[in-house]
């Protein structure tokens, strides 16, 4: 079947409005000429038809721009003027960001629904506040905390003595074991949070279990992707700093650190007392070995292989990791040498003096 593209298909996503133009200028942070128009939801550019607000944060989109049907678009001022006369301009310093805040005015976050789903396992001593929401075949174990308008769904697992601060949301399946979350922390689909560390002491021919008698901390504001994997600490706490963003499929070894704002992109595994200092980036399929710190707004590029410090504010790329503008003046020496390499044996061929050295 053809499904033609939609915009928050109310199928999945509740819509609020429809909103006036100064509604939504507001919501963007941003000025608009005064008009009576009504917008009643989002959309691209591609697709938007007049009732929709659109936006532009990429220049290299702006035939887009040229021909859209968007009712209103939320561009930088000094795009405001290529935006085509069928369309109010929304002139924000920050489009991406504006965008966000008016997509969140249409697409709010669905509202907890307060109340404990008659298939749900509670222990007999955890407490949970009144305004949370607990769904279907969730379990909340001995000693437990759930937090006001908290949210705990389908089949997650809250383990005993798991502290949920308020306003947190716990997708389907989730497990959170020897954990303690702040304010407003989202756990997606699938996350396992606070299982053993990989640590083991090698004795003779065998391996010994090593005890994990740490916890996991994830501060205020924190989101962890869907399927990703954080270790509890072996003695002291594994923490994710506040703010911080994990995507899907990250692994997070025992004792790391991150700080405040970290991003760590798709399938990064940091090893075991690694330290991320504040507003670190880390690119997707980077690996980071263990007890290394990595200075504060660091950027570690994709499928690099992080095995020594880095310095604060530093870019580093490949593998073995090293300085952005190093790495890519090796790329260009070995190019120039395959280029004179494949010249010269060119050259040799014509003249008949090639000599093969397979």
């Amino acid at each position: 079947m053809d499904w033609p593209p939609i915009a928050g298909d109310p199928r999945f996503f509740d819509r609020s409005g429809p909103h006036d133009l100064e509604a939504v200028a507001d919501a963007a942070q941003g000025k608009a000429s005064p008009g009576g128009l009504i917008l009643t939801g989002v959309a691209p550019l591609q697709t938007a038809g007049p009732g929709d607000v659109s936006f532009l944060d990429n220049r290299k989109y702006a035939a887009a721009l040229a021909g859209t049907r968007a009712g209103a678009v939320i561009v930088h001022q000094d795009m405001a003027d290529r935006v085509p006369p069928t369309a109010i301009a929304i002139a924000a310093a920050e489009p991406y960001v504006a965008w966000a805040r008016v997509a969140a005015l249409f697409h709010p976050m669905p509202p907890v629904q307060p109340g404990v789903h008659p298939s749900a396992v509670l222990a007999a001593d955890a407490s949970i506040d009144p305004g949370a929401e607990i769904g279907p075949l969730a379990v909340i174990c001995a000693r437990a905390q759930i937090g006001p308008r908290c949210l705990v769904d389908a089949g997650a697992f809250i383990g005993a003595g798991v502290v949920l601060g308020a306003d947190c949301r716990i997708g389907a399946h989730a497990s959170l074991s020897h954990a303690l979350l702040g304010d407003r922390v989202v756990v997606y689909p699938g996350a396992r949070i606070g299982q053993d560390g990989f640590g083991f002491a090698a004795a003779g021919k065998d391996f010994l279990r090593v005890a994990q008698l740490g916890r996991v901390v994830l501060e205020d504001d924190v989101e962890i992707g869907a399927n990703t994997t954080i270790d509890r600490g072996s003695l002291r706490d594994t923490r994710i700093g506040a703010g911080s963003r994990l995507d899907n499929l990250v692994q997070i070894g025992h004792n790391v650190s991150l700080g405040r704002g970290c991003v760590i992109v798709a399938q990064v595994g940091i090893s075991g007392s690694t330290i991320l200092e504040d507003h670190v980036m880390v690119g997707g399929q980077a690996g980071l070995t263990g007890h290394l710190r990595i200075g504060s707004r660091a950027r570690i590029g994709a499928q690099a292989g992080v095995m020594s410090d880095v310095p604060a504010g530093a870019d580093v790329v490949g593998s073995p990791a090293q300085p952005m503008r190093e790495f890519f003046r090796h790329i260009a020496v070995l190019r120039r040498l395959v280029r004179e390499a494949t010249a010269k044996r060119s050259k040799d061929k014509t003249a008949g003096t090639e000599t093969d050295t397979d």
